[in-house]
């Protein structure tokens, strides 16, 4: 167990670089094992669901090197196994895309229900249609789910909702089978975009990446390549919002700006003073009025929904009443318990909706993070209340975020990390 110690009420000033998308390395990572060759990922983050993805990845037999680091190689030559580790399963959410590759290599694929966060009912009901119509056969067993594809079908895909992990699984098997598929109400999230790139350095063709109708045409044979992860517009975001609430000047670098548009709206209809260069955003001292009165997730170009947690908190620091709404998660917004009790004003209209009024003075407490963005919402929380709060279940936070601790201390904030031995670091 990890537990972040934090003395509030610091300004945050100076310079971040943002780490990899975590959403993006770890179905490149998937996607990796349909090469022949080894593949390199560059600009990895250093977190604990890479780490497991990575331990799921060897269990079948493949070669992984380079964990804990940025840069990992990955050799499928030696996949044996089509069979996922259920411990390790239960831990992550994004296990299941590995049934994308594993139909490939074997016809087959074992797997047991996925892990991961608890923000609401997420169901495999639209990856599981999408297999079908690839022509894979499903049977759940004793909580197992056994997965053959020995009837492969080559066909227009049209999925029932435009879900991230679905559309990647179905580029992931379109890309192994050489003929023209078209991929109708699929996810359009840069992660999305960022899979088919590196699926097109592997040989396949693929059009319309980015967007709700992707075109793919693939290939039996596919090479292992080089690929830079995208970095990770969720900690963009998050740090922006750091840095507005904190009231510090924050430059946020290795950032690809085309992905801010909603979120850089958000904010500066929140009276963040915040811009974009080429490759950084850059966050000044703030004058925080909500010039809006309803903010709502949606999917991409939409405001993400991993980012309503901590846009909820910034939302404390603001003068004005508003009412957040992520209709997608219906336990995401639950966590504002925490905030309450910190001294926010908040209102739960219902498990999709807040209604937040403020500024109000937060005051420092002990908490448990219940999920990566609830935990970060609030280590955000303690960075601007009044005096210490202490952070249990840190670890959670460290799922998603790259060195979180040591990064927001450089900036300015004052956070120890305690392990359960007394480790301080």
């Amino acid at each position: 167990m990890v537990k972040f110690l934090i003395n509030g009420g610091k300004k945050l000033s100076g310079e971040v670089t943002l780490s990899g998308n975590k959403n993006s390395a770890l179905k490149l990572m998937a996607a990796s094992l349909i090469g022949e060759t080894p593949t390199t990922l560059t600009n990895v983050p250093v977190i604990r669901d890479v780490e497991v993805m990575g331990e799921l990845i060897k269990d079948l037999g493949a070669k992984v090197e380079g964990l804990g680091t940025s840069t990992l190689k990955i050799d499928p030559s030696s996949l044996n196994s089509h069979i996922l580790n259920p411990e390790l399963t239960s831990r992550i959410r994004a296990s299941v895309v590995l049934a994308a590759p594993l139909l490939v290599r074997f016809g087959q694929a074992q797997i047991t229900p996925p892990g991961g966060d608890q923000i609401g009912e997420r169901l495999l009901d639209t990856h599981f249609s999408m297999l079908k119509n690839f022509g894979v056969t499903i049977v759940r067993e004793n909580g197992t789910y056994r997965l053959k594809w020995q009837n492969k079908k080559a066909q227009d895909i049209f999925l029932e909702e435009a879900s991230v992990t679905a559309t990647e699984m179905a580029l992931i098997i379109a890309a192994s089978l050489d003929k023209e598929i078209v991929i109708d109400d699929a996810a359009a999230e840069p992660h999305v975009k960022d899979l088919a790139e590196m699926l097109g350095k592997m040989g396949a063709k693929i059009e319309g990446a980015g967007t709700n109708s992707i075109k793919i045409k693939g290939k039996s044979k596919l090479k292992g390549v080089e690929h830079r992860v995208i970095s990770d517009y969720i900690e963009g975001g998050t740090f922006a919002i750091a840095a507005a609430i904190t009231g510090g000047e924050v430059k946020i670098n290795n950032c690809e700006p085309e992905n801010y548009k909603m979120i850089i709206h958000y904010l500066q209809s929140m009276g963040v003073n915040i811009s974009c260069q080429s490759d950084s955003i850059i966050v000044k001292p703030s004058k925080l009025v909500a010039k809006k009165r309803k903010f709502q997730t949606r999917p991409w170009p939409g405001f993400p929904t991993d980012l309503m947690s901590p846009f909820i908190v910034l939302a404390t620091q603001t003068d004005g009443t508003v009412l957040c709404h992520d209709w997608m998660y219906e336990w995401r917004v639950f966590f504002v318990d925490d905030l309450i009790q910190m001294g926010a004003s908040i209102f739960i209209a219902d498990p999709h909706r807040v209604i937040i009024t403020g500024p109000t003075k937060l005051y420092g407490e002990t908490l448990f993070s219940k999920d990566i963005r609830a935990g970060m919402s609030i280590v955000l929380a303690a960075l601007v209340a009044e005096g210490k709060s202490e952070i249990r279940n840190a670890e959670m936070i460290e799922r998603g975020y790259d060195n979180i601790h040591k990064r927001l201390n450089e900036l300015g904030a004052d956070i120890k990390r305690i392990e359960t031995d007394g480790e301080i670091s």
